[in-house]
């Protein structure tokens, strides 16, 4: 082979290494990138050329998402759809041709579509079968009759509500209000509806998971956090014991006294009387005993300050302030300052307490089930930590029950059933000059312990600015959403 051949062959080869490097490198480096580009629209064709799999509740016997076969497109043959859609959105979150997918129909997407590795023998048994490709279905823990009383009870009313089952973590209830429905947005021409949901304009915000992802001050009902820490650190022994309370009492480092709401019998008062009435001054002052460390030590047991609650929608993180002066963390004590909590994070202190002290995992997804119905994963419920210990757990227990029973969560009780809650009212606006924010913390017991535990919020109200308005607005919902599970036991 002469020279100039020679040249010519190596140069051939360096092109082919070249061209063999380069395609290995899209294949195995960057193909779930790729696979992932916004700008990739095949991935989008393949994913709805087929019937997604479903979103199901009540333990899988009731699916809440469905397709449906579009004639206005000449890419996607299937749309999603969903059944009482605003009602289940705060669940399913959406799934659309143009706008992508969030909450579960994001995070179990490979399920949904049939291309998750764990489904690579149904696809295989397809193909050779000329069967179209199916997606797998999502069983979720949600009981669709404490749904309902969840959602209906929220009403026109802006707010949220989350119930757990206390001995497992199972998510009950999850509802946001004012709430959208997914179908809306689920296809390629539904500019006008996106836009719609997501302008600026749009003060509802209806597409905010408030459930999740959006953090109150949870007022009086964090009292129970303060309660919990007086009594593991050994503050108190009996909750019938009268509390070194003065009245007034002054704000520490202030020229200030922290009020009551109203002349309420707070002047040395026992942690169940304190709790009943919902002394502002006793639990405050139990705050600046306990000091910021021990306070968010205990927060923090029950949930507070963790960023990494999956459910498996990620939830907001809940925060007890690690730097604070005495006066901010007195006020912290009875849930204001910068104290800020979802509904779930309540409704995790409520399960806890009913559960003997122990905080169980919350999570809202079950079982992941092949097309042909085969379990391919099965979650199973898991102890975060003893958040308190079984004995001040059993006087929570107690103290939360005569609240329900003579305080100022009477209209939570259930005949035959005991409920143990707190009411709670917290300031909203600058100088609180808002309406405040109405909260309702809970659980029932039913014949095999608390089969479960409610945290109800809303936003707004127009009634007057103490625990009423908590028990007024909220703990009827609650007491609605915890019915409707004790109801579903009895089946």
């Amino acid at each position: 082979m002469n020279k100039p051949v020679r040249r010519i062959a190596i140069f051939c080869g360096l092109l082919v290494f070249a061209l063999l490097l380069r395609d290995n490198w899209l294949q195995y480096v960057q193909a779930e990138d790729l696979q992932k580009h916004k700008n990739n629209r095949r991935v989008l064709i393949a994913r709805y050329n087929q019937a997604r799999g479903n979103i199901f509740v009540d333990g899988g016997s009731t699916a809440i998402t469905g397709s449906v076969e579009t004639k206005d497109s000449a890419d996607f043959k299937y749309k999603r759809t969903y059944k009482n859609g605003e009602m289940w959105a705060p669940v399913t979150g959406y799934a659309s041709q143009v706008y992508g997918a969030n909450q579960i129909e994001k995070l179990e997407d490979g399920i949904l579509t049939g291309d998750d590795d764990r489904l690579f023998f149904n696809r295989t048994v397809d193909m050779f079968t000329g069967k179209e490709k199916k997606g797998g279905d999502v069983i979720t823990t949600l009981n669709s009759k404490a749904q309902k009383a969840a959602f209906e009870g929220l009403g026109n009313k802006k707010g949220a509500v989350a119930a757990i089952d206390p001995r497992t973590g199972k998510i009950l209830a999850l509802a946001s209000t004012p709430s959208y429905d997914p179908s809306t947005i689920a296809g390629h021409k539904d500019e006008k509806a996106w836009t719609a949901l997501t302008s600026k304009k749009n003060t509802d915000t209806p597409m905010l998971n408030r459930a999740l992802r959006q953090t109150y001050p949870p007022g009086s009902t964090f009292k129970v956090v303060t309660a919990a820490a007086a009594l593991e650190d050994g503050k108190y022994s009996s909750i019938d014991e009268k509390t070194d309370s003065p009245l007034p009492w002054r704000l520490p480092l202030s020229s200030k006294n922290l009020e009551n709401e109203g002349p309420i019998p707070c002047e040395n008062a026992t942690l169940r009387e304190a709790l009943r009435v919902s002394c502002n001054t006793v639990f405050g002052k139990l705050g600046d005993d306990l000091r910021k460390d021990k306070m968010r030590e205990q927060a923090e047991k029950f949930g507070f300050n963790d960023p990494e609650i999956d459910t498996p929608v990620r939830a907001a993180e809940s925060v007890y302030p690690e730097e604070m002066d005495r006066p901010s963390n007195a006020m912290s004590a009875i849930g204001q300052y910068d104290t800020r909590a979802t509904p779930l994070q309540m409704a995790m202190v409520a399960a806890a307490i009913a559960n003997d002290g122990k905080l169980m995992e919350p999570y809202m997804v079950d079982k992941l089930r092949a097309p042909n119905l085969n379990v391919i994963e099965q979650h199973s419920p898991k102890e975060l930590r003893q958040a308190v210990s079984s004995d001040t757990a059993h006087k929570l227990q107690d103290m939360m029950e005569t609240v329900v029973a003579t305080g100022t969560g009477t209209k939570a009780q259930i005949q035959g059933v005991t409920v143990g809650g707190k009411t709670g009212t917290a300031q909203h606006g600058v100088a609180n000059s808002k309406n405040p924010y109405a909260w309702f913390i809970s659980y029932a017991k039913g014949n095999d312990g608390s089969p479960v535990a409610v945290a109800v919020v809303i936003e707004g109200s127009d009634t007057t600015r103490d625990d009423i308005a908590g028990g007024r607005l909220a703990a009827p919902i609650a007491r609605d959403v915890m019915k409707a599970v004790l109801d579903s036991e009895k089946k």
